[in-house]
């Protein structure tokens, strides 16, 4: 006996349905003799539909106070999805319970809409699963030390998911989505795009944070940190497909290099829609300025990803960093309130219609010319580079947005990634 966690997104739970399959794959696995803890996300397209009613009577950029409004409301839709989960489980035969986030106490700290979890109290679910029930937790929402319910973050739930196998320390945590594992790329722009049997977790986590959709970054942190056995597979497969055989499937998240991770050079193309670049002009180019600006910023609980700082000229730079789009009205603002009039820089300066595309693969490492390569292929498709980001296993470019779907496709086709591995 194990215990498993599986965790089903948005789509799984589309339809009372899909609810029902769920269950019933979930009843598949209880009854070959593992304990089951599941997390749902909510219906697919309710976490939307409550935000825009929110939208409609509470327009503009949230505060403090808004935004632990708006994670009261959120957080109802994993509830709701839940209960009816369990009600699906226990229509199966099964016992079955289901817990809030805050009933489970996933306690978090209180940056409201973005919540980090800071531990878990898992006695509530040791009790039931040792009294045979199986267990579901709400995803992507805890409590705060003030008994506020807070929220994850979009993609919460994986976090959640992962949050929860480590705690409990889990045999797996199987991330059932809507599609069937982790590709080279997405298939919707790339078509030739691959499924990876295997991929490492450094290789994950570069994707995920480079704009991946399959796994939220947190999720894939956790699962490192904790080194919890991850896989991603489809839940559109038949419930009833055969429990060795899907216990196999989709992709397998490892903690290990082989020699088979090593004979690719690359192992993905990501790319991220949601960027905006920001340009602090005329900056004075002395000792500090880097954090005035950037520390102004993470005190507004704003993330920024690529930096760089242009050549001095007459004692002034420019200061150029990107931001998740969402941001970017709440950064610029920040700066010409906050920062413009203390630094005596001449302007701010930005551009929503950019995005940035990655390549990734552990075989960097033991590869020279592979950044130069990259950035022959997009000169030869007549692609500008505005800003470049590397680390050991990936080189980042940021280019006009309109290019975005070209970029992915002759990067993916120059790294041989649309030809089945070796």
């Amino acid at each position: 006996m194990a215990l498993i966690v599986h965790k089903y997104g948005g789509t799984s739970m589309g339809s009372t349905e899909r609810i029902r399959n769920v269950a019933k794959r979930v009843a598949k696995w209880a009854r070959a003799g593992h304990q089951m803890v599941v997390v749902p996300s909510a219906m697919s397209g309710e976490t939307n539909r409550l935000l825009g009613l929110a939208k409609e009577l509470a327009p503009g950029t949230p505060d403090d106070a808004h935004a632990r409004e708006l994670d009261m409301l959120a957080a109802t839709g994993e509830q709701a999805s839940s209960a009816l989960l369990a009600l699906a489980l226990q229509s199966e035969g099964l016992q079955a319970v289901s817990y809030a986030g805050w009933q489970v106490q996933v306690k978090t700290d209180s940056a409201f809409t973005k919540a980090r979890i800071e531990s878990i109290d898992d006695a509530r679910v040791r009790a039931d699963l040792e009294a045979g029930r199986v267990v579901v937790v709400t995803g992507f929402q805890g409590v705060d030390e003030a008994g506020n319910i807070t929220t994850l973050g979009r993609g919460g739930s994986d976090t959640s998911a992962v949050a929860i196998a480590a705690a409990m320390k889990a045999a797996e945590c199987l991330i059932y989505t809507d599609v069937d594992g982790v590709y080279t790329t997405d298939p919707r722009v790339e078509p030739d795009a691959r499924r990876l049997l295997t991929v490492s977790f450094e290789e994950m986590l570069e994707m995920a944070s480079l704009g991946s959709k399959v796994l939220q970054i947190r999720s894939v942190e956790f699962a490192g940190k904790y080194k919890v056995p991850l896989r991603v597979l489809s839940s559109f497969t038949p419930w009833d497909i055969d429990i060795n055989e899907e216990a196999k499937s989709g992709t397998l998240i490892t903690f290990e290099e082989d020699e088979h991770m090593e004979q690719a050079v690359v192992s993905g193309i990501a790319f991220n829609r949601d960027e905006a670049k920001i340009s602090v002009l005329g900056v004075p180019d002395k000792p500090g300025i880097a954090y005035h600006i950037l520390g102004a910023v993470a005190d507004a609980n704003i993330e920024v990803d690529v930096i760089i700082q242009n050549l001095s000229k007459d004692g002034r730079t420019d200061f150029s960093f990107t931001v998740n789009r969402n941001d970017y009205a709440k950064a610029v603002d920040l700066l010409k309130a906050k920062v413009l009039p203390t630094l005596g820089a001449a302007e701010v300066v930005g551009d929503t219609k950019i995005c940035k595309v990655s390549i990734v693969g552990i075989g960097m490492r033991s590869h020279v010319g592979v950044a130069a390569r990259m950035f022959r292929v997009l000169s030869e498709e007549g692609i500008n580079i505005q800003m470049i980001s590397t680390s050991e296993i990936k080189t980042s470019v940021v280019i006009d947005e309109k290019y975005m779907e070209l970029a992915v496709r002759a990067l993916h086709k120059a790294f041989d990634l649309d030809q089945p591995a070796s």
